[in-house]
Order: C-alpha cells, then sequence, then structure tokens
C-alpha cells in the first residue's frame, strides 16, 4: 500500500498510509480505536475506494472494485463485526456466494465436505456444519467466519480482533492455523489489542495513529512498551488500576445472593455473595456458562431452580424490572444486543433514563446531548459529536459508550460481559479505572460482577475471583491468591 487517503466528509480517516504484507509472515497492525486500521483494511478488502494512493498485490496493480473482486484476487477479512447469515447453516455461510453446483443446483454433499474441512484444519471438526449460525454461541460464530478464509485458501488473509470472542483452546488453535497459512505463504495481517497475542503470533508490526503509519519494525527487536507508546504518542502508565499483590478493596454489605442457582441449560449450579463495593470476577472457558450466569441475573435467562436475591427482591425478575431496581448489563454481543446503531450516541447513552430529560411532559433533547457530551469526554470516545449514529464510530469506540451508559444509568450493580473487547490499550485503562471508580464512589458504593477470558484483566480489576467450570460456580476467592496457572488449571478441571 502506498500513500493511501481515505475521507468521509471532514474527517480524515487515512492520511497517506503505507503498508507491507509479505507472504510467510504475520503482520501485526495495532493502533488505538479510530486510528484507521478498519478503514485501511476495508480499502484492501474493496469494501471501500481510497481516495488517493494505489495498492500492489504480488507486484501487479490491484484496485478491488467490491469484497468479490477482492475475494477473487485471493485477500480474505475476518471483520471484528461478523458479517454472517444468522439464517443460513454453518455449511452455507463458510462458503457463501461460492456453493459448488452440480447440474446447475447446489452440490449439498460437496459443500458440507468442504466446510466440515475447513473446521477440521481449525481443529472444531466437531461442528454441525447443517447447524443455523444464529443458534451458535458467539465463539463458534467467529469460529465459522475465520473457516471461511480457510475453506477460499486465501493468498492474503486479514483478522480483525479474531480472539475477541475466543477462549484459550481456541486461541491456541488460531496460533497453530496462522502457522499453517504461513507455511502455505499467505500473508497475514493481524489487527489485535493484546500484546501478547501480537508478540506470540506476528513477525513484523505497522502503528497506525491518527489514520498515518507511524512506526513499524520486527517484534523480535521491540517491546509492548514501545509498541503501546507509538500507538497513543505517550508512555501508558499502570494498566491496571489494583495489581493482584495489593490485596482486595475492602467490601460492605452482601448486595446479590445465589445459591445453588440452576439455569435452563447453563449455569448447573452457582452459589455466590456480592458485595457493595468489590469487583468480582467471573473467569472460565467460552461454554462454560458465564454469560448464561450473568443474564440469569438480568432476566434475559430462564432460573429453573435455587435461590435468587438481588438487592431487596428475591427471585427471578424481567429484565425491565432489573433496570428500574438498579441492575444493568453489558453484553458480550454488542452489534446485536449491547446497542441500537441506527440511533445517535446521545440516544444510545440515555436509552435506560430517557425519562431523566423530561421537562414539563416534553423531552428535552438539547439536555440529553449534554449529558452525552460530558460522557463522550470523560470515557474519551472519538467521534463528531453527541448526534453521530453510534454505527460510523469503530468497535472499541462503541464499547465506551455502551459502558457509558450502564455508568450514566448509575445503577448499583453492574454486569459486565467481556467489557474491554475490541478495546485499545490505552482506553482499556481508561476503563479499568472507570469500573474500579464506579464500584467504590460516594457513600452508596456499588458492586460489579465481571466476565472476561483476559486473566491478567481479571487479575488486575478484580478484589475476588470466581471460577465456572463446566457450568458450576467454584467458590470465589481472593485475587491476591491467585494466578493465571490457578485459574486455568480450576477452568479446565486440572485442580482447585
Amino acid at each position: 500500500m502506498h500513500g493511501l487517503v481515505k475521507r468521509f466528509g471532514a474527517t480524515l480517516a487515512l492520511d497517506g498510509v503505507a503498508l507491507e504484507a509479505r507472504a510467510g509472515e504475520v503482520l501485526a497492525l495495532v493502533g488505538e480505536n479510530g486510528a484507521g486500521k478498519s478503514t485501511l483494511m476495508k480499502v484492501l478488502a474493496g469494501a471501500l475506494e481510497p481516495d488517493a494512493g494505489r495498492m500492489e498485490l504480488d507486484g501487479a496493480p490491484y484496485a478491488p472494485r467490491s469484497p468479490l473482486e477482492a475475494r477473487e484476487r485471493g485477500v480474505a477479512m475476518i471483520h471484528q463485526e461478523l458479517a454472517l447469515a444468522p439464517h443460513l447453516s454453518v455449511a452455507e455461510n463458510v462458503l457463501l456466494g461460492a456453493e459448488p453446483q452440480r447440474i446447475g443446483l447446489v452440490d449439498w454433499r460437496s459443500l458440507h465436505e468442504r466446510a466440515h474441512a475447513a473446521l477440521t484444519q481449525l481443529g472444531r471438526g466437531e461442528l454441525d456444519v447443517r447447524r443455523r449460525v444464529g443458534d451458535l454461541a458467539p465463539a463458534e460464530r467467529q469460529l465459522v467466519e475465520i473457516a471461511r478464509a480457510v475453506a477460499f485458501e486465501a493468498r492474503v488473509v486479514v483478522l480483525d480482533e479474531p480472539t475477541s470472542s475466543l477462549g484459550r483452546e481456541d486461541v491456541a488453535r488460531l496460533a497453530e492455523l496462522l502457522v499453517r497459512l504461513r507455511e502455505r505463504g499467505a500473508a497475514v495481517i493481524y489487527i489485535s489489542h493484546v500484546m501478547e497475542e501480537i508478540f506470540a503470533f506476528a513477525q513484523r508490526y505497522c502503528v497506525l495513529r491518527d489514520g498515518r503509519s507511524v512506526a513499524s519494525g520486527t517484534c523480535a527487536d521491540s517491546s509492548p512498551r514501545e509498541l503501546v507508546a507509538a500507538m497513543v504518542g505517550r508512555e501508558v502508565a499502570q494498566l491496571t488500576p489494583r495489581p493482584a499483590q495489593q490485596g482486595a478493596a475492602p467490601a460492605g454489605e452482601v448486595i446479590a445472593r445465589l445459591n445453588s442457582l440452576r439455569g435452563q441449560r447453563l449455569p448447573r449450579e452457582a452459589t455466590l455473595e456480592l458485595r457493595r463495593g468489590e469487583v468480582l470476577g467471573i473467569a472460565g472457558l467460552v461454554g462454560a456458562g458465564r454469560t448464561e450466569l450473568l443474564r440469569a441475573l438480568m432476566g434475559l435467562e430462564r432460573v429453573v431452580s435455587g435461590e435468587l436475591r438481588v438487592l431487596e427482591l428475591s427471585g427471578a425478575r424481567a429484565p425491565h424490572e432489573r433496570w428500574e431496581q438498579g441492575v444493568g448489563m453489558l453484553s458480550e454481543d454488542r452489534k446485536s444486543e449491547g446497542l441500537a446503531l441506527g440511533l445517535s450516541i446521545a440516544a444510545n447513552l440515555g436509552l435506560p433514563h430517557l425519562e431523566r430529560f423530561a421537562r414539563a411532559g416534553r423531552f428535552d433533547a438539547g439536555a440529553l446531548e449534554r449529558s452525552a457530551a460530558e460522557w463522550i469526554e470523560r470515557v474519551r470516545v472519538k467521534c463528531a459529536g453527541p448526534r453521530q449514529p453510534i454505527g460510523e464510530l469503530s468497535g472499541g469506540n462503541q464499547q465506551k459508550v455502551a459502558l457509558a451508559r450502564l455508568l450514566a444509568a448509575d445503577v448499583d450493580i453492574a454486569l459486565l460481559d467481556e467489557p474491554t473487547r475490541g478495546v485499545d490499550v490505552a482506553a482499556k485503562a481508561e476503563i479499568y479505572a472507570l469500573i474500579d471508580r464506579f464500584a467504590r464512589r460516594g457513600e452508596r458504593q456499588r458492586a460489579v460482577l465481571v466476565v472476561s477470558s483476559y486473566l491478567p484483566e481479571l487479575l488486575g480489576l478484580c478484589d475476588r475471583i470466581a471460577v465456572m467450570e463446566r457450568g458450576v460456580l467454584h467458590p470465589a476467592r481472593a485475587a491476591a491468591e491467585l494466578d493465571e496457572r490457578t485459574l486455568l488449571a480450576q477452568a479446565t478441571g486440572g485442580g482447585a
């Protein structure tokens, strides 16, 4: 890529970006949310046309007019916000647009065999290719998207935050896939905010900041600290607010209690006490029942048996009753459940409490926008203003708005499912600080229950951590007593 420029009205998204990806290597593309990474890759994938600059593929001019043309030239992109048809099967999604045919009809046997072969390469051959994608968990949907690139044997594979919904086992399989892609001579462009992954998977890196390529080099000759400084243009201090060795913060009264709670499918058994003033983490593998536990607490999943008491009310409640009670949830799936992508940033921030902006029986849009502007500044959302449609923001900035809405609602209990998914390093530090202050601010301390697949996040953010293993929640322990190895061993059934 040579001198690529892309404008959206007055916004200069790409300002002369240069990038080189080589066959048989993984190139890490890093930068803050809104730095231009996704825009650059959409240009490469034929979804956007650059205003200036040129591209070459295998030494020949490359200017795709559509994603289909880019795919035919051997470029495959796995988006952070998955591009799947939920009403179709796994196999139909893997080979969408290139279904094998026989005498003018779809060859279903060949379709299923090719899809199965692609999933087998990912180590997930047990996934039924006839299953409807809409019925899959987020992690399984992400694997279907990756399998699509494998099935088409792409020359250039772009992975945008591929591990954001994956557990450790699937991340390990992805690492093996990257090795196979390199051996096949493919060029892999890997977008991630997780420094451990970048230095484990990539050979070289390119840093974008404010739409410009500002640094590049080899991972072997660089450090995570150097990359973060290049990304944000400054040194980033302590990432998490409370390293585990500092011990737990003092907690107050019990605000929620679960006793042998059982859901319709998951969890199988969960006993837990959540106290005011604490951040309590839930660790575990994907599919262990962590998300289902949060959804049961919020009234989004049916509770079959057990005791559930939240604040002063016992028993299961509907989601709107939980909101009224002072319980809010940040969904793992922000695209489908977490945000109204067609509405403005201000509307999304105010949705749970629009009645606050009523004046003399009339809705005060100005008050809503002023409140939204304050939160935009507080959580540092990169945007044109409160009126901008939230669907136009980068994934990380959308996540900030989703979290800010929860904080602005002033709930007593915040249920956070993967709160920093797709968020850059500097923004993570800001979100951690927000969560920490939220739990402890003022006389009326709040409580936070957070699910995360990133163990260093839980160890640095939480006072206590409980591990969920195959639907069973183990007793919570002080974060100061735990480490990654202990948590992982318990999550995989390898010991307490």
